[in-house]
């Protein structure tokens, strides 16, 4: 049997934990959870299902597929109930996808870590194609054909395309040029694309353009989404899908429903009451969200200026609550540290600052590069108040402990650069 290994932003998660209940002072960049109080009404609504402790549809109720489809409507992705599926998080509906189509799969590189354990826990292979200079979340097109193409000739059969809008690693959304060149490609060579657009709330500033691949191409395009990080829910699993019209998308649909039927049964009833709260997107939510995505963004550029002011180059981020600065500029300052690649600058960081990073090897990136993703959204206080003040701030960077935080953050910078 092969060895599996846990997902390692999870093991990273659970080791700093324990570390930090011994007393010991860390920064935790290394999870993207949003760290946020519980949003009054959400608990409220998860009370109030309770009381209901029947299964269910597999593929979930009526109501909560109904707020689902408005909520996509709502973005110029016309969508009826039947073309939902909800589950207890995102991640089981994507495995749930890499098992009903065959075909490998071509992922970002880097991309969130869960993609490609994901396809070769359904047999497959996933080609990492490097992402474009201005985004993450997307292959570069031009990659993209060659490395489609390359596969074929060694004969692997790429049939899915993984994009995700906004990035995980990156925080940055890809803008809609790109998206267009994608699906044109896809449409060349008949590929599935799969959109995870569970960040799509968390667009920084509401004018900048978002385009979903379903929109340019929805006959073969399937959408992911969730409550994790619009509206700090992690631990409460509450996911949905949405599938294209027509025979395809059917068949893609059912499959997920058989494979549903037999792992997760359905979403708790609980949670689809608030999950049909949510979606059917009230004003209070709608400020909420609102709120949410002000503070991931405002933090997220202060910690890019940090990586840039010390010299690394990044990406600025426009959506989500992550950067991935790179450190090949000050290589050879960081050399004579010891400090030669991914997983030696990820030590050092830990060990001489107390800064915890997700080193970029472990998001499918080269291991010899100076790369690592830094989660923001963990910045945001030690405590309920602390972070709900975060939240109501108009300018969070210079309440207190966000202040002190950074300025420990970029100390440790300045240390390790100079």
């Amino acid at each position: 049997m092969t060895a599996r290994r846990v997902s390692p932003n999870l093991l990273l998660n659970q080791a700093v934990a324990r570390r930090q209940a011994q007393g010991e002072s860390l920064v935790h960049l290394g999870f993207g959870e949003a760290r946020l109080p519980v949003f009054a009404p959400l608990a409220a609504r998860l009370a109030a299902g309770s009381a209901h402790n029947a299964y269910g549809p597999v593929d979930g109720g009526s109501e909560v597929r109904e707020a689902v489809a408005g909520y996509f409507t709502r973005r110029r992705l016309p969508t009826t109930s039947d073309q939902v599926v909800v589950a207890p998080g995102s991640k089981p509906l994507l495995m749930a996808v890499q098992l009903v189509v065959p075909g490998d799969v071509m992922i970002p590189r880097p991309a969130w870590n869960t993609y490609a354990p994901q396809a070769a826990l359904a047999g497959k292979r996933a080609f990492g194609v490097p992402i474009p200079d201005d985004c993450g979340g997307v292959p570069d097109p031009a990659r993209l054909r060659q490395e489609i193409r390359a596969a074929r000739v060694l004969g692997h059969d790429p049939r899915i395309l993984v994009l995700t809008l906004p990035d995980n690693p990156t925080g940055t959304l890809a803008g809609p040029e790109r998206i267009r060149e994608l699906c044109a490609i896809a449409e060349e060579e008949d590929l599935l694309i799969v959109s995870d657009e569970i960040y799509r709330d968390i667009v920084h500033d509401p004018a900048t353009p978002f385009l979903s691949p379903a929109e340019v191409a929805p006959h073969r395009t399937v959408v992911s989404t969730g409550l994790s990080k619009t509206l700090a829910l992690g631990g409460w699993r509450i996911g949905a899908m949405r599938f294209p019209e027509g025979d395809r998308g059917r068949q893609i649909h059912d499959g997920v429903v058989s494979a549903a039927s037999e792992v997760w049964s359905t979403l708790a009833a609980p949670m689809q009451e608030v999950a049909a709260y949510v979606y059917n997107e009230p004003p209070e939510i709608t400020a909420r969200l609102a709120a949410s995505a002000r503070l991931h963004g405002a933090v997220a550029r202060r910690v890019h200026g940090i990586m840039t002011g010390v010299g690394a180059e990044c990406r600025p981020p426009t959506g989500a609550f992550y950067v991935y600065p790179d450190f090949e500029p000050l290589r050879g300052t960081l050399a004579r540290k010891g400090i030669t690649d991914s997983l030696s600058l990820f030590e050092h960081l830990f060990d001489e600052y107390g800064i915890v990073v997700l080193a970029g090897h472990q998001l499918g990136d080269d291991e010899r590069a100076l790369r690592f993703k830094a989660a923001t959204s963990l910045l945001y206080g030690a405590t309920r108040a602390e972070q709900q003040a975060a939240l109501d701030a108009a300018d969070p960077v210079r309440l207190p402990h966000i202040s002190a935080v950074l300025t420990r953050i970029e100390e440790s910078f300045v240390k390790l650069t100079s």
